[in-house]
């Protein structure tokens, strides 16, 4: 064999599969869905520690890498939505957490139930059976706060053991990664996540 044949021969039957796999799995990762990996217990009951999620990058828009520019953005973050960010304190460290309040809206923690706006949440359910407990500089009782322009308010599930918006503020949409659409791993825990 010629060494122009045995380049030739890698170059079409590993070199370029490779190479093309990889262009695949960085597109989806970049612009289809990422997975993460639950490292807390701050959304018991809907996640436990070690589950293994898939989110959907492109429903709340994709960026371009290295920009804050977003494309192909299908619809707005909704209130109960669970999104994964990236921590407005820590950089480089994602968060898993529900969504709140959105922009605009006038956020209190009474008698451990959420009020939007003054009034009792009611949708989604899940927001009306937690149980949220006020702490921190942007949970105090008696002091709702107002989400601004452009930020969201988020809280975990587990509200006892997670560190949330109710101590570190607002999340800015550009931080937003995407939203939770499927537990993949445990087995015997894989589901879609509405």
């Amino acid at each position: 064999m010629t060494k122009y044949k045995t380049w030739k021969y890698w170059l079409e039957e590993w070199i370029k599969p490779v190479l093309y796999a990889l262009i695949i799995a960085f597109f989806i990762r970049t612009f289809v869905a990422q997975p993460f990996k639950i490292p807390t217990s701050s959304m018991v009951p809907t996640f436990k520690p070690g589950d293994r999620i898939f989110v959907n990058k492109f429903v709340y828009g994709t960026k371009i890498p290295f920009t804050d520019i977003n494309i192909m953005k299908l619809k707005e973050p909704e209130r109960g939505d669970i999104i994964v960010f990236t921590s407005p304190v820590e950089s480089k460290k994602y968060l898993v957490k529900r969504l709140i309040g959105k922009p605009g809206d006038t956020v209190e923690i009474k008698n451990q139930h959420i009020r939007i706006n003054g009034k009792p949440i009611e949708e989604p359910l899940v927001l009306k059976r937690n149980l949220y407990y006020n702490r921190g500089e942007y949970g105090k009782a008696g002091h709702p706060i107002t989400v601004p322009r452009g930020f969201y308010y988020t809280l975990g599930d587990n509200s006892l053991n997670s560190v949330d918006s109710r101590y570190w503020g607002f999340v800015p949409a550009k931080n937003i990664a995407g939203k939770v659409f499927l537990i993949h791993w445990p087995l015997k825990r894989i589901r879609v996540i509405k």
